[in-house]
């Protein structure tokens, strides 16, 4: 699919304001894609690699203005693209509002096959010839393997021998796929909903051609299960699932809307329900409402209690025989068995079974109490030196949930099953479990949980599966009240006297939607208080690769980071966007767990308000 094709679809998906005919534009649109459909679901979405995939871009704001600058003449520099971006507020219509193709550097012509160079005046230069859906994957994939010395100079070249090549429908969409901000409408909703309109009408059978040997999969992502010895089926779930929850169970198992796309497309049903849980390959974790002892009990009959750690969630992944792992994953999927070195020998020393596992890592002294969360944060961000944080942060693993054991997934399993799978595989370290028939035992446990100096309890319903991603009604964290959110930094302004040089105020927001759906964060208030000379400088370099304008003091910052953040009351307000406005904000850490979207949503602020 030539790129200005799909560029040209994704303007007309962003311009339709109704969900069910953006399904159909998405559905028509992935039905068009042929060998490029698994990177045309996942550009939809704003990525290049499935979402359990590790690898980057390593792209920033300004990196990026500086390929638009340089693709847009010798007359235009990095600042006037940020002057433009502050007046028109978004990166794909500055990138759209420039004429490109005009630049006949050797740079211009980067984009030739590998191996060759191609003159200017060749027929077969790459600048001659128009970008594929295929070639623009291939370019940012191999901008994400750039690294070392002279790598930023390297990834400038090749985006602006992409830009270089963009008409402005192109260009658009390119910005916005480079910062990962499509902006289109399209969640992962809609591809869901879009894959199955397309590829499993609802009502009839699969084509025949998904029974067809001929038509399955000819791709080296596709694989027979074997590294996990997953038995392939859902087994008892076949025959339950409609088509929607049929890619949904896919989704949840594999973590790849391209992938789960393509399965759909060549193998229908049947490919679908064939897929399973990979070891290496991490899936969203299950998650928990907010909710009493009195709704377990009402709901359930009974419950299963867990103690509710301070701490960083991980999954585990290891299959021994195969040489795999073990492999630590961050709750934002992230690889941090390197800064977690003796969680993943604990693991090897203790399993000898393929698994996936889903616990807990806590800080603790030499007492083996429990510290904060922000000491076990300390590890997770490690990537120098860890040996000796090793010694000063102490760590301990509390597994709670068993997602694959010795072959066989876990995920329709019964919670107490999984249990006992878990304990039988790693009794040391699974955390303990109370199975109660009344709010008044709930009760007692909960306050020996917090004795200990844990957070609260967790309730499960001792029947439920393990849903990935959810935030179901199955889980319930019960904890006291702590007056605490998470918030998405989008601004800040530089400090003053000894701070001048580190941002010294946070703008922090609330996640909320827009209404054709696209996620967006509004403003509750600045932070700066709770911040130590150290912390701000911190944040100051982290942040600084996602500065997108700063006129005098005040800086616009891309939605990248989470700040915990303390305060006293929710007050309306019409001083910030959200409507609301924090009264005696504080910094508590930064959520190293946390992606933005994981971020407190406007909903709950609404909420918390209404409960005050």
């Amino acid at each position: 699919m030539e790129f200005t094709a799909f560029a040209d679809r994704a303007t007309a998906i962003e311009s339709t304001p109704a969900d069910l005919e953006t399904v159909g534009l998405v559905g028509d649109l992935l039905e068009d894609a042929n060998d490029d459909l698994k990177t045309v679901v996942r550009f939809l979405l704003g990525r290049v690699f499935p979402a359990h995939d590790t690898r980057t871009l390593d792209v920033g704001p300004s990196l990026c203005r500086e390929a638009i600058a340089k693709a847009a003449g010798p007359n235009v520099d990095p600042a006037d693209v940020e002057d433009r971006l502050a007046d028109i507020g978004e990166i794909g219509a500055v990138a759209a509002s420039y004429e490109f193709g005009g630049q006949r550097g050797l740079t211009a012509f980067m984009a030739s096959s590998p191996g060759s160079v191609d003159s200017p005046g060749s027929t077969n230069s790459a600048a001659a010839k128009s970008l594929t859906v295929a070639e623009v994957d291939r370019r940012l994939r191999s901008i994400a393997a750039t690294e070392g010395e002279g790598s930023e100079r390297t990834k400038l070249d090749e985006l602006f021998g992409l830009f270089n090549r963009c008409d402005s429908a192109e260009a658009r969409v390119l910005a916005r796929l480079v910062l990962g901000e499509m902006r289109l409408g399209v969640g992962e909703g809609a591809i869901r909903d879009a894959i199955t309109e397309a590829f499993l009408p609802s009502g009839s059978e699969d084509a025949d051609a998904h029974d067809d040997p001929e038509t399955r999969l000819d791709d080296p992502e596709h694989d027979s299960g074997e590294t996990n010895g997953n038995q392939g089926r859902l087994t008892g779930t076949e025959g339950d699932l409609d088509p929607v929850a049929t890619v949904t169970r896919a989704l949840q198992v594999t973590n790849d809307y391209g992938r789960v796309a393509a399965l759909a497309r060549d193998r229908g049903r049947e490919g679908l329900l064939e897929e399973g849980l990979e070891i290496g390959r991490p899936v969203q974790a299950m998650l928990a409402q907010a909710g009493t002892a009195a709704d377990a009990i009402d709901a359930w009959g009974r419950a299963a209690v867990e103690t509710k750690f301070d701490g960083a969630r991980i999954q585990i992944h290891y299959a021994p025989a195969d040489g795999i792992g073990p492999e630590l994953y961050s709750r934002n999927m992230d690889d941090v068995t390197d800064a977690l070195p003796e969680i993943a020998e604990r693991v090897e020393s203790a399993v000898d079974v393929p698994v996936i596992l889903d616990g807990e890592v806590v800080a603790v002294d030499a007492d083996g109490d429990p510290l904060p969360f922000q000491e076990v944060l300390r590890r997770f961000r490690r990537k120098h030196d860890v040996g000796r944080m090793r010694e000063e942060v102490k760590l301990r693993l509390h597994a709670f949930d068993c997602l694959h054991a010795d072959g066989e997934d876990l995920l329709d399993t019964q919670f107490l099953r999984r249990h006992d799978r878990l304990r039988s595989i790693l009794p040391e370290r699974s955390a303990a479990v109370s199975i109660v028939e009344d709010a008044d035992a709930i009760a007692a446990i909960e306050a020996q949980a917090l004795s200990a100096g844990h957070e609260g309890v967790m309730l499960k319903d001792p029947d439920a599966a393990y849903t990935p991603g959810d935030r179901g009604q199955r889980w319930l964290k019960r904890k006291p009240d702590v007056e605490t959110l998470d918030l998405v930094v989008t601004g800040a302004e530089w400090g003053e006297g000894r701070r001048a040089s580190t941002l010294g105020t946070f703008e922090v927001s609330v996640r909320a939607s827009d209404q054709s759906g696209d996620t967006n964060f509004e403003p509750i208030g600045k932070v700066a208080t709770g911040l130590t000379d150290a912390e701000l400088e911190s944040l100051t370099d982290r942040l600084e690769p996602y500065v997108r304008a700063e006129d005098g003091t005040d800086v616009d910052v891309r939605p990248a980071i989470v700040l915990e953040v303390g305060y006293e009351e929710i007050q309306q307000s019409p001083t910030y966007g959200s409507g609301y406005a924090l009264r005696f904000p504080r910094f508590l850490g930064v959520r190293e767990d946390k992606d933005v979207a994981d971020a407190d949503t406007l909903t709950r602020v609404e909420r918390l308000a209404d409960e005050e």
